[in-house]
């Protein structure tokens, strides 16, 4: 899945709200009968990795991708794996979109 979502704030201004809205993402989420754990997140220069584990019942499903903040735009690239199985990739786009723009805006 990738997501682009234009900016205007400065770099460093828009890697502090990507940082912020990763960690509202990821616990919004875990929403029954879905659970997160070990979700972590590195920045080497304006490029965040990030990784959390995905569990419903007992199938567990690495999430991980990369979040580049350029001075123009934020770009989300994840794997979902197994994930968009039972969530579409239409509600989870939607969803980390509109949290990330919310705090970019």
């Amino acid at each position: 899945m990738r997501v682009t979502i234009a900016h205007s704030k400065t770099k460093a201004e828009a890697v502090q709200a990507v940082d912020r809205a990763m960690q509202g993402v990821f616990q919004s989420l875990a929403t029954p009968p879905l659970t997160i754990s070990n979700p972590q997140k590195t920045w080497n220069g304006s490029v965040m990795t990030f990784s959390l584990t995905a569990q419903m019942g007992l199938l567990k499903n690495a999430v991980s991708g990369t979040v580049e903040v350029t001075e123009r735009d934020v770009t989300i690239d994840a794997d979902l794996g197994l994930l968009n199985r039972f969530f579409p990739e239409k509600k989870v786009r939607t969803m980390v979109e509109s949290r990330v723009r919310g705090l970019l805006t």
